[in-house]
């Protein structure tokens, strides 16, 4: 079952801990320890085979989330798990090369709980 990968769409994802402290509405606070993924994807690949190279976006994950770790959020204008997924889908879209996108952010906390965003 052959066939040209060329019209194939392809998946890379890297996946980060984060350990975050937010202020609910009733002003309590709450901490929790998230699994961020991060989903680049293409029609095809790159020359080198690839949909795009997954350190780089390690690399720029990373960047982003070490001054998060630890911190209280709201200090940060971030008020929920749903605003911090929608920067970091901000912040990273750019540094996703040209061919690839960014197809989704996932929070996802120790209980299972999974919240995505999508451009």
């Amino acid at each position: 079952m052959g066939g040209d990968s060329r019209n194939f769409r392809f998946f890379a994802a890297v996946e980060r801990p984060l350990s975050a402290v937010f202020r609910t509405p009733e002003g309590a606070w709450e901490g929790h320890d998230y699994r961020v993924e991060v989903v680049a994807e293409r029609v095809g690949l790159d020359g080198f085979d690839v949909v795009m190279d997954f350190r780089e976006l390690e690399a720029h994950l990373d960047r982003l989330l070490a001054p998060l770790q630890g911190r209280l959020l709201s200090e940060l204008d971030l008020d929920g798990p749903l605003p911090l997924a929608r920067r970091l889908l901000a912040d990273l879209a750019p540094g996703v090369p040209a061919g690839a996108r960014l197809s989704e952010v996932a929070l996802t906390d120790g209980t299972g709980r999974r919240l995505a965003v999508r451009p």
